[in-house]
């Protein structure tokens, strides 16, 4: 069987008149569970943006509607929500137009959705590049949450329509996005480092995933405020890291109160938890890779 290994700086030797000299390198099997190899990802850091270049490109070529797609999406669930929780079951929405109020939770979350499904299945979609080439196999999954920032770009746009629409000006507040956004992206990261490399041994793993997501859109306050979960169980309910990242969405661009202290925290933990494993658990599957696709 095949091992897969890390890759070593190429052979420097001056080629002799006449002679051709191919990359030469030797590659080595990466030593130990904590051997994260990150400098192996910085060396091949431009191949990272390269594929997702390449998914961008594929994700609108031949497509009638383009970019508009990355919009239709997130209005229809925010049309589809302003009328069964706002108007009919009448959720309070902290004293927000509910339309703008759930457009500005999904946006992240489609990014986080989005992302994680794309990710989760980059993997098994790259087989024949897999079994070719070496090349760190963790830019396939990240490669694809990248991409997913054009959707995400786009659809911004009629965000800040809607906020001149119902007169929301922006604050200070608004400069804190990049770092929500950055944290949806490490979660749907942490996740799809897990399931992709499931998917690998278990392909089932995929209808998995659409449950899961499923349920944890219901568990996340996209439709419906953080203010509706009884005091005893917010401890438990803050252990859903997207839960900090559309309260801190929401609290960037419309304002608010947004909970800052133990509760926001623990939120951060669960994400580094499950990414620092994530990193090691993918990291020491696949050396298995190019054998089981």
């Amino acid at each position: 069987m095949e091992m897969e290994t890390a890759a070593r700086p190429p052979s420097r030797r001056a080629p002799r008149a006449g002679e051709t000299t191919p990359y030469e390198g030797l590659l080595e099997p990466p030593s130990g569970w904590l051997s994260l190899r990150l400098r192996e990802l910085w060396e091949f850091r431009e191949l990272l943006f390269f594929l997702a270049w390449r998914d961008i490109k594929v994700r609108y070529k031949q497509t009638v509607l383009g970019a508009a797609w990355a919009i239709i999406g997130p209005v229809t669930s925010m049309v589809l929500f302003s009328v069964i929780f706002g108007k009919f079951a009448r959720l309070p929405s902290e004293g927000i137009p509910y339309p703008i109020f759930s457009y500005a939770a999904l946006l992240p979350w489609q990014l986080f959705s989005r992302g994680l499904g794309e990710a989760s299945a980059s993997v098994v979609a790259n087989q024949n590049m897999i079994s070719k080439i070496y090349f760190p196999r963790l830019f396939l999954p990240a490669s694809s949450l990248l991409s997913g920032m054009v959707d995400f770009g786009v659809a911004f746009f009629v965000l800040l329509g809607l906020l001149a629409y119902y007169q929301i000006p922006l604050t200070w507040r608004a400069l804190l996005l990049p770092a929500f956004i950055l944290l949806a992206l490490l979660t749907a990261m942490a996740v799809s480092m897990w399931i992709s490399a499931l998917n690998v041994r278990y392909r089932d793993f995929r209808y998995v995933l659409g449950f899961l997501v499923q349920i944890w859109l219901y568990a996340t306050p996209v439709a419906y405020s953080r203010t509706l979960i009884p005091s005893r169980w917010q401890l438990v309910y803050s252990l859903n890291p997207m839960t900090g990242v559309v309260d801190g969405f929401r609290w960037a661009l419309l304002g608010g109160s947004l909970e800052m202290g133990t509760l926001f925290f623990i939120s951060l933990a669960v994400v580094a938890v499950l990414f620092l494993g994530g990193l090691i658990y993918f990291q020491r599957m696949e050396q298995t890779f190019a054998d089981m696709v």
